[in-house]
């Protein structure tokens, strides 16, 4: 059974579809690093954060939880929400939804952000945390394993209210921006900065790196898993083929 065991282990390692999400690990995982040190640099440059994470700093006021676990709370509640709206989610956008808030609470841990007391030094940490997150999102979506827990909200409210994506992403954004503000959340000018540059970072990111997101097509869980069933199926049956013909 042992004996067992241990081969079918070594058949998924050797199968090409599992050597091929592997191989899509370090991207997705630098894109998740990224991204908490985009939003730590907001955080600590004290200027204001972007309309999510104003949200999630001022939840994080009045539950004993940290800013990184409010994140994953509020991940597994939108993830939730898009499937029921029809939204399959990706390992991406599971591992988006965990990671990225684990990451925060662990470098923020270091202890190696601080506030500056220069207000230029605190526009400049503004703006690499835009540019932090702008890349992190290209290295997450480049691998094509699911969009993270909001963008999957916002596809498929779009979805079934025939609206345009820019009216309800604004009405998303702005909806929670208000709830985190009375609820504490640092809103400021770099609220505002970060709101009309984000979109000109990512795209930024997206050029440099070759990213077209209009053609890219996105790999929900139930396809990935399909799709390694099948390529086990068909590994076992060439194995069965290969033991009888001997």
């Amino acid at each position: 059974m042992k004996t067992e065991k241990i081969s079918g282990c070594q058949n998924i390692i050797k199968d090409p579809a599992f050597k091929k999400l592997l191989k899509k690990m370090p991207m997705l995982f630098l894109g998740f690093v990224l991204f908490a040190i985009g939003i730590l640099l907001t955080l600590y440059a004290d200027l204001g954060m972007g309309p999510w994470d104003v949200f999630h700093k001022g939840v994080s006021h009045h539950i004993p939880l940290t800013l990184g676990q409010v994140m994953q709370v509020t991940g597994v509640m939108l993830l939730v929400i898009s499937y029921f709206l029809g939204e399959k989610p990706g390992l991406g956008s599971i591992f988006n939804m965990y990671f990225i808030g684990l990451f925060v609470d662990i470098i923020d841990g270091f202890g190696i952000f601080f506030t500056p007391e220069n207000l230029l030094l605190q526009f400049i940490m503004l703006i690499l945390g835009i540019q932090a997150i702008g890349w992190a999102t290209y290295c997450y979506l480049r691998v094509q394993l699911g969009a993270g827990p909001r963008d999957g909200l916002m596809v498929g409210i779009v979805k079934h209210t025939n609206k345009p994506v820019w009216l309800i992403r604004g009405i998303i954004e702005t909806t929670v921006l208000i709830i985190g503000y009375f609820l504490g959340g640092p809103v400021g000018i770099g609220t505002v900065i970060i709101a009309l540059t984000i979109g000109f970072s990512v795209q930024l990111a997206f050029k440099i790196g070759g990213y077209n997101a209009k053609k890219v097509r996105h790999q929900n869980l139930v396809e990935l898993l399909n799709e390694l069933r099948r390529r086990k199926s068909s590994s076992s049956s060439s194995s069965e083929k290969t033991s009888y013909g001997g």
